[in-house]
């Protein structure tokens, strides 16, 4: 029986590859997922293993051809690959939401102490060959100890910043509406049930929520307003939960001290974006999960879902159910 054909465009670890030696073989493709001649390359692939940034509409999986039976993401987010059209299609999506929680929790509690401790701004004053300024022309940085962190989001990764805070010292608030008291309580963090109770006491909010129709910026104008003067916000997650003429018009105001930004809204953003110019952010070109750790666990774990998928047996993380008894072989 002839070995199923993966394209991906990104090699793979020699363990991820461990895992489908004598079932698949791996084709590492040359073109750039940013172009259309990736679709020639991975023409004849039973399996495409894609980026995030990787478009898979419907009218990319009837380029890819018939033979397209697994989408498989290294990583959470698959807003870029239409589910629908993967379904209708007979085509299984599986990603691997576990893959890159630990890296990406410690990205957003990396940028939560470089802004809360001044550390770029500092940094940015001395290699600019200024001297060292008057400590009353900085603002003064923030004490993570006894601080209160408001986590918007607190599934896998909002759940791991917060046992992270909580080591520093920190009180961790918390609105989700599909997560239980009991389990906010287990994790040590304060639940509640609406952004108009949390906001107000927070000093730090990181948000940690999927991009949805009800999460399109649910940071604006008026949530900003919300936040104590001097707050701090991260977004790890994604672009699209904030609207950036509202955070610019807050960090201009100085009604946030700062923000970190590790996505965009769209991806990549443009050159020379407003927010790369301001004192008060750092911004990042999204690789809170790109870590040797965290790729090689996403890489793993995408491959064991294409095996169990091979075998005929239902992924564990496979995003369109309603596909399965009805794909492809």
């Amino acid at each position: 029986m002839a070995q199923a054909q993966l394209w991906t465009g990104t090699p793979l670890h020699s363990q991820a590859l461990a895992l489908l030696e004598g079932s698949v073989t791996v084709n590492v493709g040359k073109a750039s997922e940013s172009t259309d001649k990736w679709h020639e390359e991975a023409s004849q692939a039973d399996i495409i293993m894609v980026r995030g940034s990787t478009f898979v509409t419907g009218e990319v999986m009837d380029r890819l051809g018939p033979r397209l039976r697994i989408v498989a993401r290294a990583g959470i987010g698959v807003d870029r690959i239409d589910i629908a059209a993967a379904t209708e299609r007979g085509i299984l999506v599986v990603n691997t939401p576990d893959g890159p929680t630990e890296s990406t929790a410690e990205h957003a509690v990396a940028l939560m102490l470089n802004l809360c401790k001044q550390v770029a701004v500092g940094d940015r004053i001395l290699r600019a060959g200024r001297p060292f300024p008057a400590l009353a022309e900085m603002t003064p940085g923030l004490e993570t100890s006894d601080a209160v962190l408001g986590l918007i989001g607190l599934g896998r990764i909002g759940s791991r910043v917060a046992e992270i805070a909580r080591v520093l010292g920190m009180k961790v608030l918390a609105y989700d509406p599909f997560i239980t008291a009991e389990r906010a309580a287990a994790l040590g963090v304060e639940l509640y049930v609406s952004l108009e109770e949390l906001l107000p006491r927070a000093q730090v909010v990181s948000l940690h929520c999927p991009a949805i129709p009800e999460t399109h910026h649910i940071i604006n104008a008026t949530t900003l307003k919300l936040l104590p003067r001097g707050s701090y916000l991260i977004n790890v997650a994604r672009g699209a939960l904030i609207d950036h003429d509202a955070l610019l018009d807050a960090l201009r105001s100085g009604h946030l001290a700062g923000a970190g930004l590790d996505v965009f809204d769209p991806e990549p953003p443009i050159a020379n974006h407003p927010l790369f110019s301001l004192p008060n952010t750092i911004c990042t070109p999204h690789i809170g999960s790109y870590t040797v750790a965290g790729l090689l666990r996403m890489q793993v774990m995408a491959c064991e879902q294409i095996i169990s998928a091979l075998r005929g047996e239902r992924p564990t993380n496979l995003v369109n159910p309603a596909v399965w008894g009805h794909q492809r072989s």
